[in-house]
């Protein structure tokens, strides 16, 4: 996603594998962005993946060395980005061989560095230069590789939808005149000689309208009629990958792998922002995920799986743009989820499968509330006589030890005992309403 880069449904996400979708071994990971100024550091966050959560794959936007050194001997799947700006330098052997040996060699195998993205959505820049170096660059890289005795680091490079000139009907989706032929058709040749994937991010969120939206988060509706096919899509997300398909197969390539890099929804917009909000952001996500581990694929390509990253990890406040890309996260830096979504250990559960809301609703911080105000809140909410004892030094709603997470205990302690009248969850503008259950481990939230 170039520069784009709730409490609602409980589903199991990241990584989960035969234990979860049968005996064929799958996994879905995410993307760990890093523009913020207030993350944990990445060792932090490699030993919270590893041990509270059932994520297996991430994929940065950099090398960042202090990232790959936290996540040696994790297990956990790296997917590393080559700069945009460094893909003209890369086409030379000796280039990218020293990128090699200063980005991947220091750390592999130790780390379990799987992909390499050469650039990021680099035609959507279009920037010539950079455009025309692209595919030298990916197999110059590929051949440093090699000759560095490596067979098991895969080179590709993420594609926003940009790159198709039709879309809709997805049977006639073609690349972009020009590019087809010349940029995707060697690309593609390349991805099947060494059987690395074809990298896409589909995001139904940025072709979505308000008549549209059940269509683009997986909920009942009419449904889109390919009347080329026959096929009526009841998504949007299999409707872009088939669109995609088709413009590959146009080409001859129909059999290359497509993984997709980059798919989410933001929990948070700008005021009167329609569509965005945690409801949508849990339903998108847990019914994404439902979806492809079912292993059905879509009309055009059923029963094929998608390696798939969610986007993103964290909110990332330092985001240029609109108050939804500072939202896409699905963890608050504290560790605390943004929504609940199955993925801790001591919560994860069975498949992934959204449960229905029961009726009931627990009061929780807004994602904007700051820990000064939340702090307030449970200094108010514990000086009412509402009882404090689980988020206290032992108790069972200690851990995470985090004032949010504190916060969220004592705030709906507070709106259950006081009459469950929306205002007992106002708190000067920093509570919400939520339909899951927040619950998690020992931890029980009154309802």
């Amino acid at each position: 996603m170039a520069l784009l880069a709730l409490q609602s449904l409980r589903f199991v996400i990241f990584g989960v594998s035969a234990l979860l979708f049968s005996a064929t071994a799958y996994s879905i990971g995410v993307n760990y962005g890093t523009l913020a100024d207030n993350l944990p550091p990445p060792a932090q966050v490699a030993n919270f993946l590893k041990t509270r959560t059932t994520i297996d794959q991430i994929k940065i936007f950099d090398s960042n060395p202090d990232i790959l050194r936290a996540f040696a001997n994790t297990g956990i799947g790296v997917t590393v980005t080559v700069g945009n700006g460094d893909i003209p330098a890369i086409t030379k052997l000796p280039a990218a061989r020293d990128w090699v040996a200063t980005h991947i060699l220091p750390f592999y195998p130790s780390t379990k560095i799987n992909y390499i993205a050469v650039g990021n959505e680099i035609m959507a820049t279009a920037d010539k230069n950079l455009i025309a170096h692209l595919v030298p660059a990916m197999k110059t890289l590929h051949n440093a590789l090699v000759l560095a005795k490596i067979t098991d680091i895969k080179v590709s490079t993420p594609h926003s939808l940009g790159i198709l000139s039709i879309s809709e009907p997805p049977s006639v989706g073609r690349f972009r005149r020009g590019y087809d032929k010349v940029v995707f058709a060697p690309m593609l040749e390349f991805h099947r000689q060494t059987k690395s994937p074809f990298m896409v991010n589909p995001y139904p969120y940025f072709g979505f309208s308000p008549n549209m939206l059940n269509y683009c988060i997986f909920k009942p509706n009419r449904g889109v009629h390919d009347k080329f096919t026959g096929i009526t899509y009841t998504n949007m997300f299999d409707a872009q990958m088939d669109a995609v398909y088709s413009a590959m197969k146009v080409l001859g390539y129909g059999d290359v792998e497509i993984m997709v890099a980059e798919t989410g929804w933001p929990s948070l917009g700008d005021p009167n922002q329609v569509g965005v909000n945690l409801e949508n952001a849990a339903t998108y996500n847990g019914n994404l995920l439902k979806h492809i581990s079912s292993g059905k694929g879509t009309p055009l390509m059923p029963n094929r799986r998608f390696q798939t990253y969610l986007f993103s990890l964290f909110n990332e406040n330092l985001k240029p743009g609109s108050t939804a890309e500072r939202n896409f996260g699905l963890f608050r830096p504290d560790f605390t989820p943004v929504y609940d979504i199955g993925i801790l250990k001591q919560s994860a559960g069975g498949a992934p499968t959204p449960t229905v809301p029961s009726g009931k609703k627990w009061c929780v911080p807004k994602p904007d509330a700051t820990d000064e105000a939340l702090q307030s809140n449970i200094n108010y909410v514990c000086s009412t006589g509402v009882d404090c004892k689980p988020i206290q030094p032992g108790g069972a709603c200690y851990n995470p030890n985090t004032i949010r997470s504190h916060a969220s205990y004592a705030m709906n302690a507070y709106y259950q005992t006081s009459g469950r009248h929306d205002f007992n969850c106002d708190f000067a503008n920093t509570g919400v309403l939520a339909t899951s259950d927040p619950s998690h481990g020992p931890c029980r939230y009154i309802s």
